[in-house]
Formats: structure tokens, C-alpha cells, sequence
């Protein structure tokens, strides 16, 4: 068991926004992956997937375009996205503030407790969103 503070929770900045691993196999987690990911406007995580684990997306703030495959929703605060393994996904923050989600993915892989396959570059999903 780990109990963690806000303050305790290490979060990184990167180009696209912010990233902090909640809960890793770093915490004694065997099973579950937990990720609280900030998009800045215009941002996102581009195609991709996670060949060996579920994930669960749900939305705390802002507006995502959120794609699963050829298919996309707009997310809005509460709403959530169920994403089957290996099933590829995307998800933009289209709005003009920063989108905040909560991610959660399972079996945890690796040290990390995550493993991602980028594909943004990789046809059909390069030309999927206009190019984007």
C-alpha cells in the first residue's frame, strides 16, 4: 500500500503538456497504470497504441477530440472513452484552455507500467485528420 500527497505525485512538462504517473509498478502496482495527463491547447498524444493493456480515459477538464480508430467523439468533463488493447487512438485538446485527464491502463508493462507504439507517422493515421 502507498499513500502519495499532491505535492508527492512527480509531474513532468513536456512540449505537449503535463505528465505524472499516479500510481506504477514503482508503487508496488502490479496491475494497473494510472496517468493524470494535462494537453496544452492545440496539443494532444498523437495516434498510437498500447499493444498488451486496456485503457481508460476520462476527462476532469476541457474539451478533447478523442479518436479510437477511424471513429472520434468530443470528450467534455465526466465523459470517458473504454479502449480495447492494441486498439489504436488519439486524443487532441481542441479547446482554448488545457484539457486534464485521468488514464488508466491495465495490465502495467514494463518498469514504467506502460508501454505505447506511436503510429502518428505510419498511413492511414498520418492523413486521418487532415494531416494534422
Amino acid at each position: 500500500m502507498t499513500f502519495k500527497t499532491a505535492a508527492e505525485i512527480e509531474r513532468q512538462e513536456h512540449d505537449w503538456g503535463i505528465f505524472a504517473a499516479v500510481s506504477s509498478p514503482a508503487d508496488g502496482a502490479e496491475r494497473i497504470m494510472t496517468v493524470e495527463g494535462t494537453f496544452f491547447p492545440g496539443k494532444g498524444h498523437d495516434f498510437h497504441r498500447h499493444p498488451n493493456q486496456e485503457e481508460v480515459i476520462y476527462v476532469l477538464e476541457g474539451e478533447l477530440e478523442q479518436w479510437v480508430e477511424r471513429d472520434h467523439r468530443m470528450l467534455r468533463p465526466g465523459d470517458v472513452v473504454v479502449i480495447p488493447a492494441a486498439v489504436v487512438h488519439a486524443s487532441f485538446n481542441v479547446g482554448d484552455e488545457p484539457a486534464k485527464i485521468v488514464a488508466i491502463l491495465s495490465p502495467c508493462v514494463g518498469d514504467a507500467g506502460y508501454e505505447v507504439e506511436e503510429l502518428a507517422s505510419d498511413e492511414p493515421w498520418r492523413s486521418l485528420r487532415g494531416g494534422a
